[in-house]
């Protein structure tokens, strides 16, 4: 049986009146809190899946008063004494990074006072217990040469390890996230300014390890590396520790792409 015309009318709307129909509009509404509720559990779905940022630190606006000796090799370094260290099996010594305002790392600004004991002012960055401060070069005090802080030997070992090429002051905390393709032109920047260049390495439980990279003497690979940043790598070399820091020597031309795919867990 057909539909009278009074309700074919009734189901009928026009946008300037003043409402729509009884039917029509409990259709409308229905539609509309159904696709809200799909929109709300695609988001859920969507933020559950993504990797949380790690525990980084920038203490963007504050400044701290911090004391060292200047390391040059293979980075600004500023190392650190470690109160309580004599009491416990840790090293005397902690060493920070060093980088300055913006996209540059410190070498203009320290790399006069190699061996020296300094005062400076900066702010904190750090993340899994590797650190590093921007200093203000304006407030550096020279507090003359000093005894080498930590001449412990290196010991080194062979290894390869496969990660992503990251620069180290964007990804221990300047920058969320300071990884993968999204970021390349920033850290490509970075690391072509002087910022030291770190390979992090995914372990098996999903934790990160920071290498920095040098060449197999020692020196920095900066202008070397830079079409590789950002990208899964394989790097083969002489893996040693300076201090609380891991190294990796290795010729820049021996690294190996891995392609376009996510970091593969390391290697040794």
């Amino acid at each position: 049986m057909s539909e009278s015309p009074e309700t074919n009318a009734e189901a009928f709307y026009i946008g300037w009146q003043g409402k729509a129909a009884p039917g029509l509009a409990r259709f409308v509404r229905g539609r509309v809190i159904a696709v809200l509720l799909i929109s709300l559990g695609l988001a859920s779905v969507i933020a559950a899946t993504q990797a949380p940022f790690g525990a980084s630190r920038f203490e963007f606006g504050v400044e701290r008063s911090f004391e060292g000796q200047v390391e040059l090799s293979p980075y600004p370094m500023l190392i650190v004494d470690r109160p309580g260290a004599e009491r416990t099996q840790v090293a005397p010594t902690s060493r920070w990074l060093l980088t300055v305002f913006g996209k540059r790392g410190a070498d203009s600004a320290v790399g006069h006072l190699a061996g020296h004991r300094v005062r400076l002012t900066g702010t904190l960055i750090d993340r899994d217990g590797v650190t590093m401060v921007e200093l203000l070069p304006e407030s550096l005090v020279d507090l003359g040469e000093a005894v080498l802080a930590d001449p412990t030997p290196l010991t080194t070992t062979a290894a390869t390890l496969r990660g992503e090429i990251v620069d180290s002051k964007c990804y221990l905390g300047v920058m969320k996230p300071g990884n993968l393709k999204v970021h390349r032109a920033c850290a490509t920047r970075c690391i072509s300014g002087g910022v030291p260049p770190v390979l992090m390495v995914r372990r098996p439980d999903g934790t990160a390890r920071y290498v920095l990279l040098v060449d197999a003497d020692g020196g920095a690979v900066n202008d070397r590396i830079l079409h590789m940043v950002a990208e899964p790598v394989e790097i083969s070399g002489t893996l040693s520790r300076l201090g609380d820091l891991e190294v990796l020597r290795a010729d820049p031309m021996s690294y190996r792409r891995l392609g376009s795919g996510p970091s593969s867990p390391e290697a040794h």
